[in-house]
């Protein structure tokens, strides 16, 4: 969860958009124990909550914890009076309508904005790389899409979503690692994995190549990564094999698109005038977009597909993690 103030470069507050409820009910009378806790305070006393999301593939999921995180937001992080401040709020693409209107709904009716406007994220990533024209490929925790835009208007048409990112990414790492002899399964242990996901990963730029290099020399890629307890975790091809994930979906057993074939298939729904435009920006935003090489692989992948005149470029700006 991302939140800041207009006129700034940045967000002034970034935390995960996570509740956790404590496992016991406390027994200390006036221990300043609280009924819940809210993204980083959360996570630093994961080992005692149940880390709950209110928040599954871009879609509010729980109303009443979400309300208290945008509470949260305003009152913990930014400081502000929600009731003296416009709005503006962002949403995956192809977002049902009910979702909407119930986020409309909360805003007026409990925080009492006096203005309040809802835009997609990938759009908004893409004025803040400097463009009007281009695509973007946008994956954060639970949804990745692409979405072309030409002079600034989106082409609802050729958006494509898969149902597949971060999250995706840490319980697939989580099962990697179970293979590897290291269990993880509580939602607190998976916190963890999500640590050692984006540490330790990267993408490889040709998977089967760097496949055969584990194999015949492992500890070339091997990094140690230590548990909280004082444990070692040895993590070694399963490095790349996890954000292998977004390039090949069925190794998590889902039946779609790798993000560069979805990416390829958005230009191609596009007017064949414009898909210069976009083959020449394509724009990458959102933190499961932030794997080391992961451009280079989109680059690569996007060239196989594309016609062999056709100029590529992939944009991975450094901030993408805000965007």
């Amino acid at each position: 969860c991302k939140s800041g103030i207009a006129s700034e470069d940045s967000p002034k507050s970034v935390f995960p958009a996570v509740i956790g409820v404590p496992k016991q009910k406390g027994i200390m009378v006036g221990s300043g124990k609280k009924d819940d806790y809210i993204g980083d305070a959360a996570k630093a006393r994961r080992g005692v909550l149940i880390i709950k999301y209110p928040l599954e593939h871009g879609i509010v999921t729980n109303w009443n914890d979400m309300e208290k995180i945008w509470a949260h937001a305003f009152a913990a992080e930014l400081r502000v009076d929600p009731s003296e401040h416009a709005v503006l709020l962002t949403e995956a693409p192809l977002n049902p309508k009910a979702n909407r209107e119930r986020m409309v709904q909360l805003m007026f009716d409990s925080f009492e904005v006096p203005a309040f406007y809802v835009a997609i994220q990938a759009v908004l990533s893409l004025y803040a790389s400097g463009r009007t024209s281009g695509i973007v490929i946008d994956s954060g925790d639970g949804v990745t899409h692409t979405v072309p835009i030409y002079e600034g208007y989106s082409l609802p048409h050729a958006v494509l979503r898969i149902d597949l990112a971060g999250r995706d990414l840490t319980h697939w790492m989580a099962k990697l690692l179970q293979q590897a002899g290291y269990s993880f399964t509580t939602s607190a242990e998976l916190e963890i994995v999500r640590d050692i996901k984006q540490q330790l990963c990267y993408v490889a730029e040709n998977y089967e190549k760097e496949l055969a290099g584990a194999a015949a020399n492992a500890a070339a890629l091997e990094r140690e990564y230590e548990l909280p307890d004082g444990n070692i975790v040895v993590v070694g091809a399963e490095r790349f094999m996890c954000p292998e994930g977004l390039f090949r979906p069925d190794m998590l057993g889902r039946e779609m698109a790798g993000m560069h074939q979805t990416c390829y298939n958005s230009i191609m729904k596009c007017d064949i005038d414009i898909r210069k435009d976009l083959y020449s920006n394509i724009v990458m935003s959102g933190g499961s977009t932030m794997f080391s090489g992961i451009a280079a692989r989109v680059q690569k992948e996007i060239e196989s597909f594309a016609p062999p005149s056709m100029k590529i470029k992939v944009i991975a700006p450094p901030e993408r993690q805000y965007s």
